[in-house]
């Protein structure tokens, strides 16, 4: 058990510099959206030759593709510890639940917004419920958060640091970010395009800060 501990409380300074870097690439994002009008898979179009943009849009697709897979996977997994539901019938359950989802884009993105935070804060609530009860190591949790080589000698915590860097730098979350976060600019004025950026960076750092406390809990 101390040797397990001592494994998740290692992987929490890749989770703390891989929450820090997807900051940084999301507030980017948002400002060349805000600021060109473009999102990131326009200005990639217009700005690369067609080999290149094509490169990228199937890149995306791919990193989508595994993301989805594992969320699916995961989904089917967890109805099925939870009520005995088989993978097959999970996995179906959860493509169904996406497509409710897509269907409330017409009803505008903020109430997609709306459904993905009562999620979160479900899945927060279940987590600090969880650190309550099993009263982990603070002092290790502490020490986690500095950096170790064990992290890169170690080859097993090095492929899950390396799951760690993917699930959150995600490339196709950096297209929809600097698509959705032009839903904010009200005025093409430079006041407006101001205001834009910086609610833009406080929701970042905010749902980013959320994504580091559940992914922290998942390895205490």
């Amino acid at each position: 058990i101390a040797g397990g501990a001592q494994f998740g409380y290692a992987l929490l300074t890749v989770a703390l510099m891989s929450n820090i870097m997807a900051i940084i690439l999301q507030s980017l994002c948002a400002r060349l959206a805000i600021g060109s009008g473009r999102d990131l898979a326009q200005a990639c179009r217009d700005h690369y030759p067609r080999p290149v943009a094509v490169f990228l849009w199937m890149l995306a697709e791919l990193a989508i593709t595994a993301t989805d897979l594992a969320e699916v996977v995961g989904s089917a997994i967890g109805l099925q510890l939870l009520f005995g539901i088989p993978l097959i019938w999970g996995c179906l359950i959860t493509a169904f639940d996406v497509l409710i989802v897509l269907l409330l884009q017409n009803r505008g993105f903020r109430y997609i917004e709306a459904v993905v935070l009562t999620l979160v804060g479900t899945v927060g609530g279940c987590f600090v419920a969880e650190l309550f009860f099993s009263q982990p190591d603070l002092g290790g949790i502490a020490l986690g958060f500095l950096p170790t080589s064990s992290t890169i000698t170690n080859q097993a915590q090095l492929y899950v640091a390396i799951g760690i860097i993917g699930a959150t730098v995600m490339p196709h979350n950096l297209y929809l970010h600097s698509s959705i976060v032009q839903t904010r600019l009200v005025a093409p004025t430079p006041e407006a395009r101001h205001d834009a950026v910086r609610y833009g960076t406080f929701d970042v750092i905010l749902s980013l800060s959320l994504a580091l406390l559940i992914n922290a809990a998942i390895l205490v």
